[in-house]
């Protein structure tokens, strides 16, 4: 028999997150100040993200200490196991290996927790009393909620309507972890009435969510900001999962050929892809594959240029691939890759042909993450079925050809159940994003 799960000893965790910055040839762009087009210096930033965070996010050292704090609670559930998806590979038919990482396993069932208990910590640790934040699916505000009822915070999250709508059970759990939730936009900020009285019926989207929770954390003393993806820190402490399976896939002797992540905003295929790079700059013949949706099409059809990471023009400006700070995406149930824009890291990466993009339909990748539930036991959220869909891609170009491939599950879909209840009834659609919509969306952008 196949080694099913390999397993990380608990006393062999990560104690170092790695920094891909200095790595990264040609480097990233400064974030600007939208007032200045100057690049902004943290003392701008500091209103809004604690100082712990701030020197993360500039920082040029490689390997940044995990405070104990952190990993205390990280251990709840890390190491989460490397697991051989053997099943699948037999129904595949195929000679390729196919390896994920299971951060289904966490508290919050997603990877989004790795980085909501680091930032929840650097909060505290300053004094600070309350976090304001977005969440697209709901991933992201039920690891914050989690992180904070853990540190002792205050946790107000605004969470894109249409996915307050599509995933109740989301808000149920960040209830549970003693978090409040509002449907984004609202009328509890300037931001949300605007856009209201424009479109009363908008789905909303993360760029709107996103300018909400900044209002509400610049409007208090007590409250910071917090991101669940896009930011070098939100990317450095996701490195956790690839340092994990780099060392997972040494212990049984192998090595990825193709390592493949969804991309949303770019944190988990960021903290899977990153510790790799050093190894693909060494020569190895690794490639690495970022999957978005058809339907927002950031990496694949939209512009690499500076764009802001909210609507209402509240953040610095991030050079980084972009459909437009105005773009609203469909209403498709993969709603943690509605966003506008791609990571620094991942679009630098992008830039220098150090990673390949391909966008997916929903409809193929709900058929994908079926197929897998019945194979591997797993119910995939909706992002990471576009990775399953992506590894079977990848497994069947050529039956007979023996690659590793290693994928994120990003995390598990038991509260997304409804998804799947639509697409069983064949009540999902693909979404072709025009073209006309992209070039209506980008119109707007900075000119820098």
């Amino acid at each position: 028999m196949q080694q099913k799960k390999i397993q990380l000893p608990e006393d062999e965790m990560i104690r170092q997150w790695y920094n891909v910055l200095p790595d990264i040839p040609n480097g990233i762009a400064p974030p600007l100040d939208p007032e200045t087009m100057q690049p902004m210096g943290p003392e701008k930033l500091a209103p809004i993200f604690p100082v712990g965070l701030l020197e993360q996010e500039m920082s040029d050292q490689r390997w940044i200490d995990i405070p104990t704090e952190v990993q205390e609670i990280l251990r709840i559930w890390r190491p989460a196991p490397l697991v051989r998806a053997e099943n699948l590979e037999r129904a595949l038919g195929t000679k390729a290996k196919i390896f994920f990482k299971n951060e289904g396993v966490s508290p919050s069932g997603s990877h989004k927790t790795n980085s909501a208990v680091a930032q929840a910590y650097y909060n505290q640790r300053e004094g600070v009393k309350r976090l304001a934040t977005e969440t697209g699916a709901g991933q992201w505000g039920s690891a914050l909620s989690f992180a904070t009822s853990k540190f002792g915070l205050e946790c107000m999250v605004y969470m894109v309507r249409v996915s307050f709508d599509q995933k109740p059970y989301r808000k149920v759990m960040m209830n549970t972890y003693g978090a409040a939730i509002t449907p984004s936009p609202s009328d509890i900020t300037a931001t949300g009435r605007a856009v209201l009285a424009r479109d009363p019926d908008t789905p909303g989207s993360l760029g709107i969510a996103i300018s909400e929770a900044l209002e509400d954390a610049s409007s208090r003393d007590d409250t910071k900001y917090a991101l669940g993806s896009v930011l070098n820190h939100v990317c450095l402490h996701q490195t956790i999962i690839g340092l994990e399976a780099k060392k997972q896939l040494a212990m049984i002797g192998e090595t990825p050929d193709v390592i493949i992540g969804c991309c949303g905003g770019g944190s988990n295929f960021a903290g899977l892809a990153t510790p790799f790079l050093p190894d693909k700059l060494e020569g190895k013949p690794i490639r690495f594959v970022g999957v978005e949706p058809a339907s927002c099409p950031t990496m694949t059809k939209g512009v690499y240029g500076y764009d802001f990471c909210d609507v209402a023009r509240r953040t610095p400006l991030l050079y980084m691939y972009t459909l437009g700070h105005n773009f609203t995406p469909p209403g498709i149930h993969a709603g943690g890759l509605r966003y506008h824009g791609m990571a620094p890291i991942i679009s630098a990466m992008l830039r220098e042909g150090l990673m390949e993009a391909v966008s997916l339909h929903q409809l193929e990748c709900f058929e994908a993450g079926t197929l897998f539930a019945r194979t591997e036991g797993i119910i995939p959220a909706p992002e990471s079925c576009h990775a399953v869909r992506a590894a079977i891609i990848e497994a069947t170009i050529d039956k007979n050809e023996p690659k590793t491939i290693l994928f994120n599950l990003s995390g598990h879909g038991l509260l997304d159940l409804s998804s799947y209840e639509k697409f069983s009834a064949g009540e999902l659609h693909d979404y072709d994003l025009p073209a006309e919509a992209i070039a209506a969306a980008t119109r707007d952008l900075p000119k820098v």
